[in-house]
């Protein structure tokens, strides 16, 4: 099984018609989705066959209660801590495809002390490292890395985003991934060239688009793997 700690939140996509003009209406069109990197993962594995489990924190809200059913329906396992209100993010999309992103984790970033049972019966524990950004979500992945490792099971980190390298810093943000020690660590080219070499992890895969993905495993062998063409 895979576990993915870390965020659902609501995605509120803008598709704007032109150029945002200020103190003005704007055409344009709106559209509501359920995000979250974390989230996000555990969807895809579930629809690969897998089995998943997401572990993160909603709000006592509609909206929490809404996220956490399309999870299941989705066929992924919740274990959610619920108080405060859900979180959202606004993405804003120009005509060009420009995204412009306002965050408001809410719930999200107050994951505190779950339970190391949350983990139970994982093979892979998986974060992004967006839940390393505050205090209480970066203490909850190092409790059930800790328990995950106990048991046997991998642990893996996804870089996440270079705003995020550039926001959290990257000696920072390679200290923390360092602390928690991942089995495997994940990038795209850009987040790699910003987070630069992290000591002590086992395997990096490092994707480039289109081009092929660059695993680089313990005994330091390179594989690349073709990626497949989306349709």
């Amino acid at each position: 099984m895979l576990v993915c700690i870390g965020d659902v939140v609501e995605d509120v996509v803008v598709w704007t018609d032109g150029p945002l003009r200020t103190g003005t209406d704007n055409p344009g069109r709106v559209v509501r989705t359920r995000g979250g990197s974390a989230a996000n993962v555990a969807v895809f594995a579930a629809a690969t066959g897998a089995a998943s489990r997401f572990v993160g924190r909603v709000g006592t809200d509609a909206l929490g209660a809404a996220l956490t059913t399309d999870l299941e329906r989705a066929g992924v396992e919740v274990r959610v801590q619920r108080a405060g209100r859900t979180g959202s993010i606004v993405v804003l999309v120009d005509p060009s495809g420009e995204r412009t992103m306002v965050p408001d984790r809410g719930a999200a970033a107050e994951l505190a002390d779950p339970p190391p049972s949350w983990v139970a019966g994982a093979s892979v524990v998986h974060a992004p490292a967006y839940a390393l950004a505050t205090p209480g979500p970066a203490t909850a992945v190092r409790t059930l890395f800790l328990a995950a490792r106990d048991t046997g099971a991998l642990t893996s980190i996804d870089v996440s985003s270079v705003d995020l390298v550039t926001r959290f810093g990257a000696d920072a943000l390679r200290a923390a991934i360092i602390r928690l020690a991942p089995d495997v660590l994940i990038a795209n080219t850009e987040e790699s060239a910003a987070l630069g070499p992290v000591p002590g992890v086992a395997t990096t895969v490092v994707k480039a688009g289109a081009a092929p993905t660059t695993v680089t495993g313990p005994d330091g062998a390179v594989v690349r793997v073709p990626v497949d063409p989306v349709a």
